[in-house]
């Protein structure tokens, strides 16, 4: 078994650290763009996943992908 393992602590300096632990103001969004005309999913939508699904099924079968 290989025994080359990398440490599993790190050296850091304090002002990393520091830097990593900062906390961060947040800010809410007051304007929001969200489209009405949203597209509904539909069985058009999932035989056309599943009819990829397959075609990528049949490339890793034919190329021995796997």
């Amino acid at each position: 078994m290989n025994s080359n393992v990398m440490p599993s602590r790190m050296q850091m300096g304090t002002d990393e650290l520091n830097n990593l632990v900062k906390e961060v103001k947040e800010t809410v969004a007051t304007v929001a763009h969200v489209s009405e005309d949203k597209k509904q999913f539909t069985a058009v939508d999932m035989w056309q996943i599943k009819k990829q699904m397959k075609a990528s099924a049949r490339v890793s079968r034919r190329w021995n992908l796997n």
